[in-house]
């Protein structure tokens, strides 16, 4: 067997072909229609010792993008190869994904010689299996994370009101929205008392009414995917926010769904990585989104 092969491709028909096309050229082939599978997969196979020889995968896909994919793999599988496949590629994406380490490009349409090339031109992994060892890092206090919808009842001091929370301390977002409530805050904290008090002090100003508060949770998602996602968070959405202040000037919006639990996975995953979405939070025991999206992106 010339090795094994994790495609990732959301055509039915792509898979199949190059499942049997690589088949053909002596691979073993295994294909995924998502990330999210193909995250379970590579984890699967860790687990029973028979780790990919490649992987190739398309960028457009329903749940993440192939370069989101290639930024976490590289990260938790360093030595794996990777193929990154299109058809809707140009030379900066090309330019973005072959600059991540022993990573290749091929546009569709291709034929399967082509394919068996491009592999062939990587550096084989030289991990066969097992958990690769990482620096512990120190043990933090994880941040507390609430939010607060609040009314304006004396709407000519509106501007004096949002003033007055934008600065407080632990405010970590404060925006103006239509609907049943005025001001949405998203507070932020490394104690509870330190949540608690802020939203006291809130209460007990002139003119505002608190509608709602609403402790951040974290969301009940399987153990790779949430491992996945934390990789994520630190290489691509802390560097992002740390980039920019805090307190974002700009369009934005937020998002507030009901969501079932049984689909808070699909539904947080697909969410948290969309591009304009700064941050998003699940409240209310599983049962409600919150995501705030900026304009910032789409120019």
């Amino acid at each position: 067997m010339r090795g094994r092969v994790l495609i990732i491709d959301d055509e039915p028909e792509i898979r199949r072909n190059l499942k049997v096309g690589l088949a053909q050229e002596g691979f073993s082939a295994v294909a995924c229609p998502d990330g999210i599978s193909a995250i379970h997969e590579l984890e699967s196979a860790r687990e029973k010792d028979l780790m990919y020889d490649y992987l190739v995968t398309d960028i457009f896909m329903p749940d993440i993008d192939g370069l989101k994919i290639l930024k976490v793999i590289k990260k938790q599988y360093p030595e794996l190869p990777v193929l990154v496949i299109t058809g809707y590629g140009d030379v900066s994406l090309e330019l973005e994904a072959t600059s991540e380490y022993n990573t290749a490009y091929l546009d569709k349409p291709f034929e399967i010689s082509e394919l068996v090339k491009a592999l062939e031109g990587l550096s084989p992994s030289s991990v066969s299996s097992g958990k690769p060892e990482v620096e512990e890092e120190p043990a933090m206090r994880e941040s507390i994370t609430s939010y607060l919808t609040i009314k304006v009842l004396d709407q000519e001091k509106s501007m004096e009101i949002y003033k007055k929370l934008y600065y407080m301390d632990g405010v970590q977002q404060c925006e103006a929205v239509r609907g049943d409530f005025d001001i949405i805050i998203r507070a932020q904290a490394s104690l509870q008392e330190e949540i608690d008090d802020l939203f006291d002090k809130i209460g007990k100003m002139d003119g505002v009414e608190i509608v709602s508060m609403s402790k951040v949770e974290r969301p009940k998602l399987d153990r790779d995917v949430d491992e996945f996602i934390s990789i994520y968070s630190k290489l691509v959405k802390e560097s992002e926010s740390a980039s920019s202040s805090s307190k974002k000037t700009g369009t934005t919006s937020y998002i507030i769904v009901d969501i079932e639990k049984n689909a808070i996975q699909k539904v947080f995953t697909t969410v948290f990585f969309i591009d304009e979405v700064v941050f998003c939070d699940v409240i209310e025991d599983g049962s409600k989104l919150v995501g705030m999206v900026t304009g910032h992106n789409s120019g």
